[in-house]
């Protein structure tokens, strides 16, 4: 039995499933053309984690002009909110 024995091709067989499930491809904000998106896509967006916009939802702390809405239980966050937090509304 070997030990410190590496196999490359495993691990970076590994890394390529991780990247392949957390790459996400997401529409540029100027070719968005739904009214609402999910929390993923506004975080992307705002460049936060999808927990920060969690948090300001549950504490209502949000930047002015961004109140998610609930659908189904979900949050559903205005895609002229966030334009307007970035400043390109």
């Amino acid at each position: 039995m070997q030990t410190g024995t590496h196999h490359p091709e495993i691990v970076n067989a590994g890394r390529l499933a991780v990247l392949e499930r957390t790459a996400e491809v997401f529409v540029s904000l100027d070719r968005e053309t739904r009214a609402t998106v999910d929390t993923a896509t506004a975080a992307y967006h705002l460049n936060r984690q999808p927990q920060t916009l969690r948090g300001w939802a549950s504490a209502e702390t949000y930047p002015q002009g961004l109140k998610p809405i609930r659908v189904m239980g979900r949050l559903a966050w205005p895609v002229a909110g966030i334009r307007a937090a970035l400043g390109v509304a």
